[in-house]
């Protein structure tokens, strides 16, 4: 006997390589298909790979077996074969099982290595021993056979599981690379364990022809060509897989984005079929409804309807009907869900139809509970009374307009109250907005109280003004007594800041048809009356008269004209002599205005005076006979008239204007008058604020002007206020000097001023003085200044330089 180791066909040998580098390709693109496969689809992957890269390794051993040439005829065990081919396909099973899974560690990568390297030695070395002849091995070979099987093994499978799955740039080039590498890895291992056999030659056998050689490369022409078919089928089925499994993710991504919105959206979304049977619905359909899915899917439209019961708007057969109408349909409706919540919905019905026709139905819900709630929070800020809850300006105004438009249609009358709370300010004012608050509330409930039994709407239109809407009231009996019932109530005491206070009520009262027919009409007439009951005291109701519409259009035309008297110099400043009592003698004039009305002639101060507080333009008319005054006394000192002063009397709201000494400054530098011939007549209430009066009249008498206290003794009178204030002259009131000559009390009390302006040294006036009989108990009493009609009226500068200036220049008169 005698040993060989034979020769290659190295064209088989290249061929082995190039089996090798494509089973190992295929290989590691099959392994992502692994990597990427759902666990159902896991296992079959893996047993698929495992037959492309198990009958790989075989086709090289197996084709590397061919490529030798012994010089004799082999034969081989075709069981041993079939069994190197399962062991290389078991091994590569195993290798993957382990090597497949997520998050592969070094410890199971060395694991499937080894039962890689297992099933690679175990088909090399079966297969060789499918050989029917005797072979003899090299330990050391053996063991390097092992060892490049075990770290080929190693390197395919980190290849395959680890490095690609982190390198995702140029998979291909990588994956071909790899292939190269792997496949000189397995064709190393198998030609490194054919050189540690040594076949023992029986010269009997040793006479292999050539036609022995041609069959044997022939033979593994074969077997290239249909691994390398099967490999090629492979890779085939591998990009048709790829394609087909890109297609399905696109599908797949587009139903999950599909789902993804179908569970995100806060509408509900409940599909059914044919049947009107649930089919599916998402999340928010399950929370509107307040069921699982689980229980809800399969049930009936009409047990779905008895579950969330619809308490109105539609009733459940009303719905059915829709949903088996197939039109799309929409409404509103408001239910009681299984959990026992209340909910708005706004629900869609629609039929879902393919190119066969319809397919089934979906509902749409929509939870419209918080909308409904915001609309409701509008409602009531848009018509109800936040601090009262009553209906406000803009709800009664439309309630008012609606009854009035009826009432064409059904003759029935109805009354219009407005009410107004008398001296409400003062308690605003005096207890703070808190408890005006309060009371506001307390007034509310009271007149509630009042028309329990009556068909009458309350309404507050604004800070203490209500409005009252009575219907089918056409009798004033009735409407009198329900007007002094809400008079009585809101007369009672109020316990506020641990004290009772009382307020009053005035009420105007518009009856439709007899007072007009239109809401505004109504409304403007009710204001009427109860402004006019207000003049009259308050405390009590009045019923619109048509005289007091004339009486307000009276009114709001003299407004509109005397808001043209200072820019069409309508105005005119009379002047009332004030004069010595003792000899006649003028001894200084007092400035009162006049208007002359181009149509309505000379217009009393007592007219237009308060009208110009009430439209704010008694401040301008002041300092237009300010100006004026001083003009007129400069011109007559100019022209030769006696030095003499002029009075004028300030308003309270040019006492407090800013920087009034400077204004009247100015006044006096334009005019040129000297200081000391301007005598300024204030009122007692004008320093009620002791602290604030002070300060200004201290800077008005530091100008030189002069300072007197007009109708001393009435009012808030303090004899403090002599003492602090820088007061010249006091005036006394012509209250006391009309009765002076029949009252004892008020000589006494006329005596006791004079006297008291003596011993302060201040001067004093007694004005309104008519008959000689005043004259005379005055100059008993020592007043030594009078003014009067017993002397003069008022009369224009034109008279006054007439009646005193002229006898003054002839010596009829001394100054």
């Amino acid at each position: 006997m005698m040993h060989t180791h034979g020769s290659y066909d190295l064209s088989l040998v290249l061929l082995s390589y190039l089996i090798a580098v494509l089973a190992s390709y295929t290989t590691l693109d099959l392994a992502g298909r692994i990597g990427k496969a759902t666990s159902g689809n896991r296992t079959l992957w893996i047993g698929f790979s495992s037959a492309i890269m198990g009958m790989g390794i075989w086709s090289v051993h197996f084709v590397g077996m061919l490529a030798l040439r012994l010089p004799m005829v082999v034969k081989y065990d075709g069981m041993l074969v079939f069994i190197s081919a399962a062991a290389a396909i078991a091994g590569c099973f195993a290798a993957l099982l382990l090597a497949a899974k997520p998050h592969l560690g070094y410890r199971r990568l060395l694991l499937a290595g080894v039962f890689l390297a297992t099933g690679i030695c175990a088909m090399h070395y079966i297969g060789m021993d499918a050989m029917k002849m005797q072979i003899v091995y090299s330990p050391l070979i053996v063991t390097l056979s092992v060892v490049i099987a075990l770290l080929a093994s190693v390197a395919a499978l980190w290849l395959a599981f680890v490095y690609h799955r982190q390198q995702k740039r140029y998979a291909i080039r990588k994956k071909l690379a790899s292939g190269l590498i792997m496949g000189a890895a397995v064709a190393g291992m198998h030609y490194t364990g054919m050189s540690a056999a040594a076949f023992e030659m029986d010269h009997s056998a040793m006479h292999g022809s050539m036609d022995m050689f041609s069959n044997q490369r022939y033979m593994a022409y074969g077997v290239v060509v249909g691994t390398l078919l099967t490999l090629g089928l492979s890779l085939a089925g591998i990009v048709i897989a790829k394609r087909f499994a890109a297609k399905q993710l696109r599908i797949e991504e587009s139903q999950n984005w599909y789902k993804a919105i179908y569970d995100s959206m806060t509408d509900g979304i409940i599909t059914l079929g044919l049947d009107h049977k649930i089919t599916g619905l998402n999340p928010s359909a399950e929370r509107i409804v307040g069921v699982n899915q689980s229980a809800l899917i399969g049930m009936s439209l009409e047990e779905l309807l008895r579950v969330a019961v619809s308490e109105r708007s539609v009733d459940p057969e009303h719905i059915l009907a829709l949903a088996k109408s197939g039109r799309h349909q929409q409404y509103e409706s408001t239910i009681v869900n299984a959990k026992g919540d209340r909910l708005s919905l706004m629900v869609s019905i629609a039929t879902v139809r393919s190119g066969e026709g319809d397919v089934g139905m979906y509902m749409k819900l929509r939870d419209i509970t918080e909308d409904k709630s915001k609309e409701e929070h509008i409602r009531k800020m848009a018509y109800e009374d936040d601090l009262t809850g009553l209906p406000n300006r803009r709800m009664w105004q439309e309630r008012l307009a609606e009854t009035a438009s009826g009432w064409g249609k059904h003759r029935s009358c109805f009354a219009v109250m407005v009410l107004d709370i008398d001296r409400f300010k003062l308690i605003n004012d005096s207890l703070g907005h808190q408890y005006g608050d309060q009371f506001l509330k307390d007034v509310s409930e009271r007149i509630l109280l009042a028309l329990e039994g009556s068909s009458a709407e309350l309404a507050r239109l604004g800070g203490d003004e209500f409005a009252i809407l009575v219907m089918n009231a056409c009798s004033r009996e009735e409407l009198s007594e329900l007007a002094e019932e809400i008079v009585h109530q809101i007369q009672r005491p109020y316990p506020l800041h641990h004290q009772d206070y009382y307020v009053t009520a005035s009420i105007g009262i518009a009856v439709c048809p007899g007072h007009g027919e239109d809401p505004d009409q109504l409304l403007r007439h009710a204001d009427l009356a109860m402004y006019e009951i207000k003049k009259q005291g308050k405390n009590g109701f009045r019923f619109y008269q048509p005289e007091l519409n004339d009486k307000l259009n009276e009114k709001l035309e003299l407004e509109r004209d005397f808001r043209q008297a200072l820019p069409r110099n309508e105005l005119e400043l009379f002047y009332q002599p004030q004069v010595r009592s003792s000899d006649g003698v003028m001894i200084g004039v007092e400035a009162l205005v006049r208007w002359n009305h181009p149509r309505k002639g000379m217009i009393s101060p007592g007219v237009f005076i308060p009208l110009a507080e009430e439209i704010a333009l008694v401040g301008p008319l002041g300092d237009w006979v300010l100006r004026e005054a001083c003009r007129q006394m400069r011109a007559w000192h100019q022209a030769g008239g006696p030095l003499v002063p002029v009075s004028v009397n300030l308003s309270s709201q040019q006492f407090y204007q800013s920087n009034l000494d400077e204004h009247i400054a100015n006044i006096l530098s334009e005019s040129g008058l000297e200081p000391q011939f301007l005598d300024l007549e204030i009122t007692e209430s004008m320093m009620m604020d002791v602290e604030v009066s002070t300060a200004i009249l201290n800077r008005l008498s530091a100008l030189g002007v002069r300072i007197s206290l007009d109708d001393f003794g009435t009012g808030y009178s303090s004899l403090s206020y002599l003492k602090h204030f820088p007061i010249h002259k006091l005036t006394i009131v012509r209250s006391f000097i009309r009765d002076i000559t029949v009252s004892e009390s008020d000589r006494a009390i006329v005596a006791t001023i004079i006297s008291m302006a003596e011993h302060l040294k201040l001067d004093i006036i007694a004005e309104g003085i008519e008959t000689k009989e005043q004259l005379d108990i005055l100059r008993e009493q020592s007043c030594r200044e009078i003014q009067g009609y017993y002397f003069s009226k008022p009369i224009p500068a034109s008279e006054i330089e007439r009646s005193f200036f002229e006898p003054l220049r002839e010596g009829k008169l001394r100054a």
